[in-house]
């Protein structure tokens, strides 16, 4: 599904990616974990093409994706931080983005799901952190798409919002997608997640399940595990 071999990117002098290899299989969810600076943003970025490697390969659906910009139409992608234009009301921006992607769309069932339909004639300057992170998330899964990547989906979510995301991920996961997840909430990562990479300083330090890492790390709760690896690693 996603093949990412011998990668290296640096921003001036900082080494962001330092030689990552990492295989994503086809089905299930997969967490990219890591401290702020760790280069897990850097990973999902190289991915959409957003960001172009100083050296490596990335494979999506066994095709290379340098200089190649189809794969990206089987990638729905939520950002971290969404910059909606804010003149635009809510239910304009869902039109344009219909009409930019020209695919068959499923926006009712997630607006309604979010609770969104007060807000579709607000103009998006107008909303709350948490009403636009609702908005973006139905952005990002009105399209059948077979890759889904989340970057912080939980940002600014109230504890209803949070149980609906979690129950759409673990429905599109039972269609048989790709969901690619980065996430600082370890509870929500450990409820979800069939498996995690741990990226910290640009390299990888696991990949495995859950229950795999805290064997390694004989460690009884995920969050103690995490912090094995950082204490191992002097952070």
């Amino acid at each position: 599904m996603v093949e990412i071999t011998n990668l290296y990117k640096k921003f001036g002098k900082n080494d962001v990616l330092n030689g990552i290899n990492l295989s994503i299989k086809e089905g299930g969810i997969f967490a990219v974990l890591g401290p702020n600076g760790s280069g897990k943003t850097t990973i999902i970025k190289t991915i959409l093409g957003m960001v172009i490697p100083d050296e490596g390969t990335i494979k999506v659906f066994e095709s290379n994706i340098k200089n190649n910009s189809d794969y990206r139409h089987k990638i729905d992608y939520l950002p971290q931080i969404a910059n909606f234009p804010s003149n635009l009301k809510v239910n304009e921006l869902i039109k344009m983005i219909k009409d930019l992607r020209g695919h068959t769309e499923v926006d009712k069932d997630l607006i309604e799901t979010f609770k969104l339909e007060p807000f579709l004639n607000k103009k998006l300057g107008t909303l709350s952190g948490g009403t636009k992170q609702k908005v973006n998330i139905v952005l990002t899964f009105m399209f059948n798409s077979p890759i889904i990547i989340l970057d912080e989906p939980t940002t600014g979510l109230d504890p209803i919002s949070l149980i609906r995301l979690k129950e759409l991920i673990q429905a599109e996961k039972a269609k048989g997608k790709t969901i690619i997840i980065t996430s600082h909430i370890m509870s929500f990562v450990e409820e979800v997640a069939d498996e995690i990479v741990f990226i910290l300083e640009g390299k990888m330090y696991f990949k495995g399940s859950i229950s795999e890492l805290k064997t390694k790390t004989k460690q009884q709760d995920f969050e103690h595990a995490i912090a094995n690896i950082l204490t191992e690693n002097h952070v």
